[in-house]
């Protein structure tokens, strides 16, 4: 009898960790996401933006993509996804500890394709992936405030070993998270669209 109210104890203190991680994140990306917003008007409002010219990155596809630091994190800019109500900022690179803040760079950029991108199953982040359609737009924007648009043309469902899977094929963006069970990934794969679509 003990130990079964050790485990009830155990599950509810558990549950109680889980709910804490998923708010603690939420309010951790919101306040980086505002911060972003916040700079990018600054430089609008300085006269620096959305310059006419040629962008870099389409005269030099291997450049390395800008960031700026919030927190002591590099971030290369801002995904969102209009179906899901959802606008995240992406982190530079990808690690288990910056998962916890927020959607991380796995692999590629936007600039030279095969850009992933990966993120927890946290609600607040990449847990509402599953409920992407074939057709739903994807919007990256990089921190030169570039847009590049993808729409989703694959869904998949990969095994939590399966690296060589995840990074192979000509997707233009790649997203995933894991399932519930942690076993496998929820996979999104896209494909770039004009920026009229």
């Amino acid at each position: 009898m003990i130990g079964g109210v050790l485990l009830l104890a155990a599950a509810l203190l558990l549950t109680i960790y889980n709910v804490w991680d998923k708010r603690r994140a939420e309010e951790a990306a919101a306040s980086v996401l505002a911060q972003l917003h916040e700079q990018w008007e600054e430089v609008d409002s300085a006269g620096q933006g959305h310059h006419s010219s040629v962008p870099d990155y389409l005269l030099n596809p291997a450049m390395e993509m800008q960031t700026i630091t919030i927190d002591g994190y590099s971030y290369i800019g801002t995904i969102t996804i209009p179906s899901l109500d959802l606008e995240l900022p992406v982190m530079e690179s990808f690690s288990n500890e910056q998962l916890k803040t927020a959607p991380c760079r796995y692999h590629g950029s936007p600039y030279s394709g095969h850009f992933i991108i990966a993120a927890h199953n946290y609600t607040s982040h990449f847990g509402k992936l599953k409920n992407i359609t074939v057709g739903d737009k994807i919007i990256f924007t990089d921190m030169e405030q570039n847009v590049f648009r993808y729409q989703a043309e694959r869904i998949e469902t990969l095994s939590g070993r399966a690296v060589k899977e995840m990074t192979s094929g000509e997707w233009d963006l790649t997203l995933f998270t894991c399932t519930l069970s942690g076993a496998e990934r929820i996979t999104i794969r896209c494909k770039a669209i004009s920026p009229y679509e």
